[in-house]
């Protein structure tokens, strides 16, 4: 074993003891580069500064190595300390020199993650069956009555001309400014934004021209997702007047796709939780509780009726855990199947995007909007994706994961509900992985996306100064070795290989919102899910059932859970507000 190979362990410990300091300052928030693309990313001339909390000057002694080494669990003799405090010295003195350079949040590690590693398979299967049937809409005489009316009528309604796209805008933004004292799910109005686009698309049905079923469809954005002249907050008070000079690529496929941007929506500060610097965000069928994080504010506001449609972003049940508090009806998509360019990056490994609303065939055409490959981010993969047909779920294999509906009596209920459908159902079980271990990886990233707010003291301008809190998990991730990153990253290529035997005996399995391991294992993992209500519970709140499927094959897992709530109709329940 080389000097240089320990000292790379101990290093990072030793950096993490000796390079904070008590001396907080402000810093100029970077902004994102105009249009995302290489030749905008910050290079060697960028700007240099020395963060505020660095202390590089402070020499390094033996006892200052054998702390480092007891932190990462390494026993050396004074001999061997001895070796390598040259080394750990420069290596420190090198960090110092990295750190004075400027990173955008959009600035991506020159590495990617594929879920495809290796030895899984690529299970994609066709989903074939009978075409949706166009509703037979008609105006109602009170447009109030179309808060909670699907994508496929809302649709209808627009392309006939019944409805005008400003009259929905102003729906959205009326009830949005009506209920948003209670739910605080608002960051922005982007009220002059969509009236403006509003009027355009109405303009181009009079022309005959009509872009699809999104055409004049209101809709609301997570505020992590960079919009040209309106403010993207990340929900954290250190980026409250943050202005990008860009539109995310989820923002301009659905602009494409004549979908109407009515609200920047809350989310928890840097994606966790519900709690941001305006409030807490609250859950539409008890204002009470908080609506669960970190697309706090899309879950609310599509449950509350004041959106058709929202965007929202997954790490670790970032969309799972609010649409199960709010009943809202919700896809993750497979990672790298929808573009994250222009959206804070918090895990460049484990960051997803996806459409959170009312039903699993309003997540399919939402889907077929925004999925697809992204030339200027290469975790994305083509083609783009077509809204599946109705299918019969008697053709598929479904697996029940037992161990996850343990103290979940109620909904088990959806086993028995699968049964009376013809459903093909085979007892499955999760890999036993440590998974907490695992999720190093998620920690040692968002503390390197957002290295600057702990270097500058900015983390004291978050909302939540507790353990389980960004701040504190910042500081702590910097006691990671690099060594140990690593190897839970090849620990996790295990853990995906043994998911992938799993879905060599069924198309999709089936587990409680909240219930087992396989959140964790498939945000890993990178497989899709479909979150769902399924009833309430004693005090009127939603319960929740997860559909997770094979790597891609999002055709086939929304074709069957919309089956499934057709057969069901749980989905059909809204709050009283």
């Amino acid at each position: 074993m080389s000097q240089r190979f320990v000292s790379s362990v101990v290093v990072v410990a030793v950096c993490a003891l000796g390079a904070l300091g008590p001396a907080p300052r402000a810093q100029e928030v970077p902004a994102l580069a105009a249009d995302g693309g290489p030749d905008d990313a910050p290079t060697a001339s960028a700007t240099w500064s020395t963060p505020a909390r660095a202390n590089a000057s402070a020499p390094l002694g033996l006892d200052d190595l054998r702390a480092a080494s007891k932190v990462i669990g390494l026993d050396l003799t004074d001999d061997e300390l001895s070796l390598l405090l040259g080394g750990v010295t420069q290596d420190r003195a090198g960090y110092e020199v990295l750190r004075r350079t400027a990173l955008d949040n959009a600035l991506a590690p020159a590495v990617t993650f594929s879920p495809y590693v290796a030895g899984v398979a690529r299970r994609v299967t066709v989903a074939v069956g009978e075409a949706h049937p166009v509703p037979d809409a008609k105006r109602p005489d009170d447009l109030g009555s179309l808060a909670f009316a699907d994508l496929d009528t809302l649709s209808t309604l627009v392309r006939t001309r019944q409805v005008s796209c400003v009259e929905l805008a102003e729906l959205s933004l009326a009830r949005l400014a009506r209920l948003d004292p209670t739910l605080h799910c608002v960051i922005t109005l982007t009220r002059d934004r969509a009236l403006a686009q509003a009027k355009a698309l109405d303009a181009e049905l009079a022309a005959g021209h009509w872009r699809g079923p999104l055409h004049g469809i209101p809709w609301g954005a997570k505020d992590l997702l960079a919009t040209k002249g309106v403010r993207t907050t990340w929900g954290c008070k250190a980026y409250e007047d943050q202005l990008l000079d860009v539109d995310a690529a989820v923002v301009q496929r659905l602009d494409e796709a004549g979908a109407v941007l009515v609200a920047k929506l809350s989310l928890g500060a840097l994606a966790w939780g519900d709690e941001w610097f305006g409030g807490t965000t609250r859950n539409p069928w008890n204002p009470e509780q908080g609506s669960s994080g970190s697309s706090a504010g899309p879950a609310s506001a599509v449950a509350a009726g004041c959106v058709p449609f929202a965007i929202g972003s997954e790490t670790l049940g970032s969309i799972v855990s609010p649409s199960a508090r709010c009943g809202d009806s919700s896809l993750r998509p497979t990672f790298g199947r929808v573009s994250r360019r222009g959206a804070m990056a918090l895990s460049w490994t484990m960051d997803k995007l996806g459409p959170m609303c009312r039903s699993a065939r309003d997540c399919a055409l939402v889907f077929a909007a925004i999925a697809g490959e992204d030339p200027l981010d290469e975790t994305t993969r083509g083609p783009r994706f077509v809204a599946p047909p109705r299918v019969d779920p008697k053709t598929y294999r479904v697996g029940i994961d037992e161990a996850a509906f343990r103290g979940f009596d109620a909904e088990t209920k959806v086993i028995e509900d699968l049964a009376q459908m013809g459903v093909q159902l085979v007892p499955v079980a999760m890999p036993d992985f440590p998974l907490e271990a695992l999720l190093v990886v998620l920690s040692a990233e968002a503390a390197e996306a957002f290295d600057e707010l702990t270097l500058d003291g900015r983390d004291d301008l978050l909302v939540r100064q507790v353990e389980q809190a960004w701040p504190n998990v910042f500081r702590q991730a910097r006691f990671v070795p690099a060594v140990e990153y690593l190897r839970a990253q090849r620990v996790r290529r295990q853990l995906m290989l043994a998911m992938d035997a799993l879905f060599a005996d069924v198309d999709l399995f089936v587990s409680p919102a909240n219930g087992g391991a396989s959140l964790a294992i498939t945000n890993l993992t990178g497989h899709p899910c479909v979150v769902m209500p399924c009833g309430l519970r004693e005090d009127g709140t939603p319960r929740s059932i997860v559909f997770t499927g094979r790597l891609d094959d999002e055709a086939r897992l929304l074709a069957f859970a919309d089956a499934w709530q057709r057969a069901t109709g749980y989905h059909l329940v809204h709050p009283e507000l």
